[in-house]
């Protein structure tokens, strides 16, 4: 992947940064190609940046912590259903191979996908249905698994209570991810684009991190001490200490043996707030502070609570697909599945946008969103082989960490998901991670969150919110994907039509709250007139054409890596594939906007406000 940056690594702005003066170097603050006058917001490495590799390695540990939680806590929640509740061992090898699947479909997607530093994991949108499925009659867990004294993990009649469910869970996700694979890939999904804009990917956006407000406070309210340190630690390194310089030794040919300024409160905020809880909470407990009774307040601040995860889990493992049998598939189980694939492409193309705006980087192109998603289907159809009973999606939570630490660059998510595949690898480093307190991630998930919900507010700035149309849409769609599925959940008989299937289907979908803002945006968006400057449209295009030189062009930044672009371009039947880019479709959208010369751009005197954030 090319750079536009140094990588020496003294050479680049998380070292010796005079912001000011370095804010009026020409072509230096996100490598050659950002804007040149004073951005507090705009990202420190953009898409196409490499940093230095020990910087990397810390960056990417970053992104594995902050999707940890999230990634972890799928496999638990399943193993209820799955009836293995009273096995670890078998959990700890789930955990395993959902983080090894996370790291592949990661690598594809960064390299051969919308190539935007968008990290890949396991999708709580697929749990709905998953559980739903599992509850049905015969798939209810024998009265005999509940109990821990009856379970023998080794018997085989156990065995293959746990893996027939497993099973028939992994083929529902695997037909299921057909349609998804069908919807990228043919190009139906960048079709769609033109009827999507600001006011559907708003509330879309918006309601990933507003709809889980409760999941965040069950983990904070375990211990709201911790939680506020955790989360005051991430706000103090991230938005009050960003600019204070930590002196480090350093080597260089020209310098030899000298100090120089590491601007890391800026870059790893998240890291540094999640080990400074971390060993607060170690401290609590080795002193017996916090309590050592379950069912006592402050328990799961414990460091020690999940201390057998580390010595139940193996020094090595290697998930394959098919390693829990041949998979099944059940009808109810695809119906309900494809529900939740549905809401989870809805969430990527905006996690797409977000992703674009706060890397620094151009509007992804429609061949790169029809990647994207296509890649997002043949993971989740990964994912169903290698028995990870989830499926996979865009991490929310990570397009949020790169707004916090302001760092895009796609080589640090691309060594992120090599670290998982490592992890999924080595059980008891995994295990390891696994003993972070709750408290600690509910803490981190407040501002994650809170950052997610504002990202997905800002695309509204392209639009006119003095119009009344706008405001009408906007405030419906969002207050309406609250009120809905909050009141279907605490009336499911309604949805009761006598056909179980779509019963389920009907249940996840209203139920959704992105999925219910989000068609609500959609269809008002294009039912209710108004112009196109008025929707946010004519501004997008504008965008894509100013941001296309703000970051070496949306040819370089999504372009095929290994040269594969420019073998495909000479060949005219390239044009007809919705996947793949084109030279004449790139050159288009690298042209020049009128009235803008071309020196005057390579001058610098041109200021693009979309490289921030």
């Amino acid at each position: 992947m090319a750079s536009g940056k140094e990588s020496n690594g003294l050479n680049n702005i998380a070292f010796d940064m005079d912001m000011d003066h370095q804010r009026g170097e020409e072509g230096k603050a996100c490598g050659s190609s950002c804007v040149t006058e004073e951005d507090r917001n705009k990202p420190t490495y953009c898409v196409t940046d490499v940093p230095p590799w020990y910087l990397c390695v810390f960056l990417a540990m970053q992104h594995y912590l902050t999707a940890f939680g999230a990634i972890t806590a799928i496999p638990l929640i399943l193993s209820e259903g799955l009836c293995l509740q009273h096995d670890s061992l078998t959990q700890s090898q789930l955990i395993n191979t959902i983080f090894f699947t996370s790291g592949l479909v990661t690598v594809l997607q960064v390299t051969f996908g919308v190539r935007l530093p968008i990290l890949q994991g396991g999708t709580f949108i697929l749990v709905t249905p998953a559980m739903a499925m599992l509850s049905l009659p015969e798939w209810k867990c024998p009265a005999w698994t509940q109990n821990a004294t009856l379970v023998n993990t080794s018997s085989p009649v156990f065995i293959e209570v746990w893996q027939t469910r497993l099973r028939t869970l992994q083929g529902s996700i695997m037909v299921a991810s057909l349609l998804q694979i069908l919807v990228g890939f043919s190009g139906l999904i960048g079709l769609l684009m033109r009827f999507i804009g600001p006011l559907t990917i708003a509330p879309t956006v918006s309601l990933i991190g507003l709809s889980l407000f409760d999941s965040v406070g069950e983990k904070a309210g375990s211990h709201w001490g911790i939680s506020a340190m955790t989360a005051a630690l991430i706000i103090l390194f991230s938005q009050y200490l960003r600019r204070i310089p930590v002196p480090v030794p350093a080597y260089s040919k020209a310098k030899k043996l000298h100090t120089s300024k590491l601007y890391i409160f800026q870059i790893m905020p998240i890291l540094l707030g999640i080990a400074v809880s971390w060993l607060v909470c170690y401290l609590l407990t080795i002193f017996d502070v916090l309590s050592a009774d379950p069912t006592q307040y402050g328990h799961l601040a414990r460091t020690d609570v999940k201390g057998d995860v580390v010595n139940e889990a193996s020094w090595f493992t290697l998930p394959y697909p098919g390693q829990w049998g041949m998979p099944a598939v059940s009808l109810a189980g695809v119906f309900g599945m494809m529900a939740g694939i549905i809401c989870s492409m809805a969430e990527s193309v905006g996690d797409y946008y977000a992703c674009a705006r706060l890397s620094g980087a151009p509007p992804p192109p429609l061949h790169a969103i029809n990647r994207g998603i296509g890649i997002e289907g043949l993971g989740s159809l990964l994912a169903g082989a290698f028995g990870t009973g989830n499926g996979t999606t865009s991490f929310s939570e990570n397009v949020a960490a790169l707004g916090i630490t302001k760092v895009g660059s796609r080589m640090v998510i691309l060594l992120s998901g090599f670290f998982m595949i490592l992890i999924g690898i080595l059980g008891k480093v995994g295990a390891i991670f696994a003993t972070i307190p709750t408290p600690v991630l509910g803490g981190m998930l407040l501002i994650m969150f809170g950052v997610i919900a504002a990202a997905g507010i800002s695309n509204l700035q392209a639009t006119d919110m003095n119009s009344s149309r706008n405001i009408f849409i906007f405030g419906f769609s969002m207050l309406s994907a609250l009120v809905i599925p909050n009141w279907i959940m605490k009336n499911p008989v309604f949805l009761e039509t006598g056909v179980k299937e779509l019963d389920q289907v009907l249940q996840i979908l209203l139920t959704t709250h992105m999925f219910v803002g989000g068609f609500l945006g959609f269809f008002l968006d294009n039912t209710i007139p108004g112009t196109k400057r008025e929707r946010g449209l004519l501004d997008r295009d504008k965008v894509h054409l100013e941001d296309s030189s703000c970051t070496f062009g949306t040819g370089e930044v999504y372009d095929l890596p290994f040269g594969i672009t420019t073998c495909l371009s000479s060949q005219s039947w390239v044009h007809y594939i919705p996947f793949c880019p084109w030279r004449d479709n790139r050159s288009e959208d690298n042209s020049m906007p009128q009235g803008r010369g071309k020196d005057q751009l390579q001058n610098g005197t041109v200021v693009f406000d979309e490289c921030a954030l």
